[in-house]
């Protein structure tokens, strides 16, 4: 049911609402977790009649996936039939469906593990249907209390380099870098933190809540970004960055806002949410193959017209060679419903080949444990107890961890071919 403030926004809210029998508006959203905590949050909570129960699914042990990616995804396949009854009545009540879009982290048990498992299952199902993901990659500048993290992260990676076709990388190690050295907050919160992801996450559907006459759908979106289907993951920046402090004051160290300014400040790698896990000099021969700009707020189109020229005077962006050397920018209408300090605001969504060295870290940190020539094999114990880990004596089958690592450093490749100008020529 819509206040009437709600009715004059322009925005197309049946792109992720439906409307209920009584006029209440409903989140087309599937709510899925193995330990109760987390959605419990939520039913909970002042949102907790907004989801539709019959689409809230958490394990009857509730115990969890245990940080194992085995776990969840046998759990996964062991409730096929209910997550199946609950996507294919989701998907019956879409008038034109294009797509699914999956949110999850890389580095537990159950986004791993389970996430890997929804992967395969959508794209075996819905093979004509795109599925976008943005998934949250584990800090890597602190010890994590998930010592099995890069085992996780690398099955993981598999199924998003195989399944699905475009994932915005959300990591970790930079949403912190950015709360303490661009907001000021000494120690983050989850829920700061999660606040950066879902202002990203907001900024980026805009175009399809406020539709103009470009990226006004999932394809157009996707197809602008990835010129080739494996290389499908998407860094992003925002700026102005805000985020509300203990207490309930909202800091930001922008107090001026033009198109130019936004613009320029995408592009500076401190503003990006994915760290660059590499030395300096590996970091400039990196390239962007695709930038698109999401720009909202007061904007006079030959404002854009004007930065865009000052942005390729200055040589800003290192573009490929093979493509076209461009930034693409989108305008966007504001929300009327969230009160903002700054009159323009802008999300980039690039592909830049830089982020092939967060694979090589993902694959450094799976080699320490698991030793020269796979000898050391420290914590596979757990995995051993699955099937798909066991040769059927009990005894470890490491085949999937080296299937996954080939395809990952395939793709780290891939990436770095990018870089060349030959690429088009190459074995890739």
């Amino acid at each position: 049911m819509l206040e009437d403030f709600a009715t004059q926004g322009g925005d197309r809210k049946d792109v992720f609402f439906y409307q209920a029998d009584d006029e209440h508006y409903v989140p087309r959203a599937i709510l899925l977790d193995l330990e109760p905590r987390v959605i419990n949050g939520i039913q909970t909570s002042d949102i907790a009649n907004l989801f539709n129960p019959e689409n809230i699914f958490i394990s009857k042990e509730g115990g969890g996936a245990g940080n194992n990616w085995a776990s969840g995804f046998t759990q996964g396949e062991q409730v096929q039939e209910t997550l199946l009854d609950m996507i294919d009545r989701e998907a019956e009540y879409c008038d034109s469906l294009e797509g699914f879009t999956l949110c999850h982290s890389i580095a537990g048990g159950t986004g791993s593990g389970m996430g890997s498992y929804l992967l395969e299952l959508l794209s075996d199902r819905w093979n004509k249907k795109l599925i976008q993901t943005y998934s949250v990659f584990p800090n890597q500048s602190e010890s994590s209390d998930v010592v099995v993290q890069p085992y996780n992260s690398l099955l993981t990676l598999k199924r998003l380099t195989q399944n699905a076709d475009a994932v915005v990388v959300l990591d970790n190690t930079a949403l912190d870098r950015i709360a303490v050295e661009r907001l000021h907050v000494e120690n983050p919160t989850f829920a700061q933190i999660n606040s950066l992801v879902s202002t990203v996450m907001a900024a980026s559907t805009t175009t399809l809540r406020y539709p103009g006459y470009m990226n006004n759908d999932l394809v157009g979106l996707i197809a602008s970004l990835i010129p080739t289907p494996r290389c499908h993951f998407l860094q992003t920046g925002y700026t102005p960055l805000t985020v509300e402090n203990e207490s309930g004051l909202v800091n930001s160290s922008i107090r001026k806002t033009t198109v130019l300014d936004v613009m320029r400040r995408l592009l500076q790698p401190k503003n990006l949410m994915v760290s660059p896990h590499a030395r300096a000099k590996d970091l400039a021969s990196s390239r962007y193959i695709s930038i698109l700009n999401i720009i909202q707020g007061e904007v006079d189109p030959s404002q854009v017209h004007k930065s865009l020229t000052r942005i390729r005077e200055r040589k800003t962006a290192n573009f490929i060679e093979w493509g076209p050397a461009s930034i693409q920018v989108a305008l966007s209408k504001k929300s009327p419903y969230v009160q903002s300090a700054h009159r323009v605001s802008g999300l980039m969504l690039a592909n830049n080949t830089s982020i092939r060295h967060l694979f090589n870290k993902i694959m450094r940190d799976y080699d320490k444990l698991m030793g020269p020539n796979n000898s050391r094999r420290a914590f596979l114990d757990p995995y051993a107890q699955f099937a798909r880990f066991s040769d059927g004596n009990g005894a470890l089958d490491l085949e999937e961890f080296m299937d996954a690592k080939d395809v990952v450093t395939s793709l780290s490749k891939e990436y770095e071919a990018c870089e060349r100008a030959d690429y088009i020529q190459s074995e890739f």
